[in-house]
């Protein structure tokens, strides 16, 4: 008896220390862990080690242009940028000339004359070398200039003798008094004196941007510009000139350009156009390889179009701006360079040709509008007008930019261009009456149109 309560006292002692010991072993493991430091998490990225008082280090780029520099333009302010509320339907300019210097002449050579020379199958420096064989002037080529030449020389002034050798050779020479040496080059630099009138320098602008003359110099204070090139593009731009001053009219067209989307999923209702604006004013309706082009009358303007459009769509504007072309020549408008922001139509260009006479015994603006891409011709169409009509490009659906198989833009999403033709009338300018603007209007505008 005495031994069983011995062995269960001592059970009880047992699990007594031994309950003890765990209690124990608890308090130390808790002490451990209350002592162990807190450590922040880091991320490593290409072993460097980034926290939030970390400098951030970026790639080194090459020497470019930044985009937005690239993209910086004094011309874009002026093209994209339509004032729809001082709008003239037709304006007078005065005739103004233009003419073109060349620059970087040289001296004017010594007035020495020349006897009668002729020449056959020579260098333009060679020939000149002949002719002046017994003087102090040498000539220098810069640049490699094989093109030769054959003719004969009357006597006269050595100025003459030289412009006209320079002509037949097609390079360009210029006279170094101090050294005695006339330079050949086949390059030259031109400068443009400009009318004052701005939609005219555009329009030069566009000619010469379309005839692949780049680096275009233009000073907007003085109305000048500078350009470089050959005797190719001499003859070029001389060309446009002399067809420009010929010209007693230049188109222009102020355009706005939108994103349409439907509330509902179902497209734009067009038809709705006639209760909501009379069938007068929709005067033609020409159909498209894709779209459709809408004549209306001065009532459909860009507000009250976009009136119609918020009752049945969200509309968005992607693009404005104006361009002008001398009549019977041909431009474009870049809807990505007045973008408001990359968009998936960035890539469409409008062109547009156009003549203002006589149509078939009746004065008219005897249009051709091209939608175009990277990827070529989308749509046109062909556009008789009065003046004073507005163009609306409706159908144009946003899917025919979208390069993606799969796309969140609703299937009757479209793009609606609208266009106003604008008539600039050049006249002499001792036929322009002292008036206070150049805008024809009321009784005035009537009488030009019926002229």
């Amino acid at each position: 008896m005495k031994k069983h309560v011995f062995d269960f006292l001592g059970a009880i002692k047992y699990a007594i220390i031994a309950m003890c010991i765990c209690i124990g072993l608890g308090a130390c493991q808790n002490a451990n862990q209350d002592d162990e430091p807190e450590y922040d998490t880091v991320t490593v990225i290409n072993n460097l080690v980034i926290d939030e008082n970390s400098v951030p280090i970026f790639p080194k780029k090459a020497a470019l242009t930044t985009d937005t520099a690239r993209r910086f333009s004094i011309e874009l302010p002026k093209r994209c940028s339509v004032d729809w509320d001082n709008q003239s339907v037709v304006s007078v300019v005065p005739e103004e000339k233009i003419e073109v210097v060349r620059l970087n002449t040289g001296d004017e050579l010594p007035e020495l004359k020349v006897s009668d020379y002729e020449f056959k199958k020579l260098t333009v420096r060679q020939a000149l070398d002949k002719l002046l064989d017994g003087t102090d002037i040498s000539v220098e080529e810069d640049g490699e200039l094989i093109e030769k030449i054959s003719g004969t020389i009357s006597s006269g002034a050595l100025s003459d003798a030289v412009e006209l050798m320079a002509k037949m050779g097609r390079v360009y020479y210029s006279y170094d008094e101090d050294e005695g040496v006339i330079h050949l080059t086949n390059r030259a630099k031109w400068l443009i004196k400009m009318p004052q009138n701005e939609t005219i320098i555009m329009a030069l602008l566009d000619a010469m941007h379309g005839a692949d003359m780049r680096n275009l110099l233009v000073n907007w204070d003085d109305k000048t510009i500078v350009f470089e090139g050959n005797y190719q593009t001499e003859r070029e731009v001389a060309r446009m000139i002399a067809d420009i001053s010929s010209k007693k009219y230049m188109m222009a067209w102020d355009i706005d350009v939108y994103r349409v989307y439907p509330r509902t999923d179902n497209p734009i209702i067009w038809m709705n156009l006639f209760p909501a604006f009379g069938e007068k004013n929709i005067k033609m309706s020409i159909p498209g390889v894709v779209g459709r082009a809408l004549v209306v009358g001065p009532e459909i303007n860009t507000k009250t179009l976009q009136e119609f459009l918020y009752q049945q769509s969200n509309v968005v504007l992607i693009s404005q701006g104006t361009f002008a072309i001398p009549n019977g020549w041909q431009s474009r408008f870049d809807i990505g360079q007045c973008g408001k922001e990359e968009r998936l139509e960035t890539d469409l260009t409008i062109g547009a040709t156009a003549t203002y006479g006589d149509y078939g015994g009746l004065n008219k603006i005897d249009a051709k509008i091209v939608l175009r891409t990277s990827n070529g011709e989308l749509s046109s169409f062909t556009i008789p007008s009065s003046v004073g009509d507005n163009y609306v490009i409706v159908g144009i659906p946003t899917h025919a930019f979208v390069t993606t198989p799969e796309t969140l833009i609703s299937p009757f999403a479209e793009l609606v261009v609208f266009m106003s033709p604008r008539l600039i009338s050049i006249v002499d300018p001792a036929s322009i009456k002292s008036t206070p603007s150049d805008m024809l209007v009321g009784d005035a505008l009537r009488a030009f149109l019926n002229d």
